[in-house]
């Protein structure tokens, strides 16, 4: 799933608007199966009261005493007397790819104090950020020398497919074999109950977010017995790994586009870009064909204007500071901002969640073999979604030629576990709403709230009291909504009203105080 790398570490940076942390902790590794707990280092760790630490799990599960890696693993503890303790709530932001250590700290975001009952742990996994070793191919991957995404060319088509080739060749050299090898999905679901067993935990709470929702799938599938309670935001649908979930993502993203050009036309009294939907579009298309051309500033082209624009399909929090962002770009030709907001949210210089998402991705199933087929899919795609399909294509084009052999995906079932609680804008376009549906009803014990017209992935709690107070309701006292008959949601909550932008003489200055939250990848 493009970007839901991206899109799953937003979802813990963007509502807790944090940079990317630097290392969490330099605790020396434990002795095999435990967790020598110290102090983090990461500011927001230490000021939650946090500790971190790292676990020893096997590389290869099937060679128990062989080689080990090293988890990185964040804990903020219970706040409440022992006798009401509710246990261990493991955590994952999704991606695959994105860094869990800073949810640890989620806690408190839950209302009526319904958080403070439980262990929060968070955790980097394999191949992730502090977890050892990390994985990384070519740092300067997603710099701006790319060619345009749309390959409207031979040429164009032919360099894009050279560099996935060269991308993929990179990892094979840069990293050891066996981790590539051991990077699938299972891997890390193993890894999460070796966690469990590590914290001497009989059963596992897990909170996940986007491709985190995946993990508590095939986790739910494979230790039922050992869940206790499940919150799954924004969920992945089983049945698109992962193929056929990319091109269901390109459609949804450019749905999700046209919504945000329709919002910014409303506001055409502060961005002056137009207004109707039709208007703010066409200016959009025109700045795109202008960069293809003449990259402003010699580095802004039509990638670096899609890669920002996206985030507007992702999240409704960003786009105040998207609309201001396009509107200085032009009407003041001001690219440097938009250089800050692409470095900010693409990566530059840092690949080691797209590194881990291709990991994951490429060896979790085995993707079409066939450029052929992949041309055709996307094409046909693009006609009904013309800014992301080819962006998204080329991101995960490196699984044509991927050095680790891959598998095949759980077959994910849920009838073993008890409770589950489900929340998923009807128009999230990372995860689309049909695999909420799906999963529900492959798990017989989950309820689903749903946020009907909501265009916003995998941030809760955000403030939504009717959505956050369930959650509560949930971690408290494991009390489900009613689960109603059919394939349909149990119980629905509005979702937040869409932002308001700031008056016109605010625009400029509050662009320049929004903060870059995501730092890198996040849903």
């Amino acid at each position: 799933m493009r970007r839901a790398v991206l899109a799953a570490v937003a979802a813990a940076a963007v509502a807790s608007a944090l940079v990317a942390a630097p290392a969490a902790t330099a605790a020396p590794a434990p002795a095999a199966g435990t967790i020598a707990w110290g102090p983090c280092t990461n500011p927001t760790l230490v000021a939650a009261g946090a500790e971190c630490g790292y676990l020893g799990v096997p590389l290869d599960y099937r060679k128990p005493a062989g080689e080990q890696v090293q988890l990185a693993v964040s804990r903020v503890k219970h706040k409440v007397p022992d006798a009401q303790y509710q246990g261990v709530m493991l955590t994952n932001p999704g991606g695959p790819g994105g860094s869990g250590l800073l949810l640890a700290t989620r806690g408190p975001r839950v209302p009526n104090h319904a958080g403070d009952a439980y262990d929060w742990v968070g955790f980097d996994p394999r191949g992730v950020g502090d977890s050892k070793p990390a994985l990384s191919c070519d740092p300067n991957y997603m710099d701006y020398n790319r060619p345009q995404y749309v390959p409207f060319t031979p040429q164009l088509e032919r360099t894009w497919l050279d560099r996935s080739k060269g991308y993929a060749e990179a990892c094979a050299k840069n990293n050891p074999r066996a981790l590539l090898e051991n990077m699938k999905t299972t891997d890390t679901v193993k890894d999460m109950d070796s966690i469990r067993q590590a914290l001497g935990q009989k059963q596992l709470n897990f909170y996940g977010y986007s491709y985190g929702t995946y993990l508590g799938q095939v986790y739910g599938t494979l230790f039922p017995r050992n869940v206790r309670r499940m919150v799954l935001d924004s969920t992945v649908d089983p049945r698109g790994v992962w193929y056929g979930d990319n091109l269901n993502q390109d459609v949804a993203f450019d749905k999700n586009i046209l919504i945000w050009f329709g919002w910014v036309a409303q506001h055409d009294d502060v961005y002056h870009l137009g207004k109707t939907q039709a208007a703010v579009q066409r200016v959009v298309n025109e700045q795109l064909l202008k960069a293809s051309f003449n990259p402003a500033g010699g580095v802004i082209g039509p990638d670096e204007i899609i890669d920002v624009i996206q985030q507007a399909s992702y999240y409704q929090l960003r786009w105040t500071l998207l609309g201001d962002a396009l509107s200085r770009f032009v009407n003041k030709g001001d690219w440097q901002n938009w250089k800050t907001l692409f470095e900010a949210f693409g990566g530059r210089g840092d690949d080691n969640g797209y590194a881990v998402y291709l990991a994951v991705q490429c060896t979790d199933v085995q993707w079409p073999q066939s450029w052929n087929q992949w041309r055709r899919d996307n094409w046909q795609t693009f006609a009904k979604a013309p800014y992301f399909t080819w962006q998204n294509a080329w991101f995960n084009a490196p699984c044509l030629y991927w050095p680790a052999k891959a598998g095949k995906p759980t077959k994910v079932d849920g009838r073993g576990v008890q409770s589950v609680l489900m929340i998923d804008e009807t128009l999230d376009a990372a995860t689309p709403y049909e695999g909420s549906l799906e999963v529900r009803s492959r798990f017989p014990g989950a309820s689903l709230i749903a946020e009907p017209g909501g265009t916003s992935h995998a941030i809760t709690p955000r403030g939504n009291a009717c959505v956050d107070n369930k959650i509560a309701d949930y971690l408290a006292t494991g009390a489900l909504p009613a689960r109603k008959p059919g394939r349909t949601a149990d119980v629905e909550c509005a979702p937040l009203p869409q932002p308001t932008p700031p008056a016109p003489t605010a625009a400029a200055a509050h662009a320049d105080t929004q903060g870059l939250a995501s730092g890198r990848f996040a849903g």
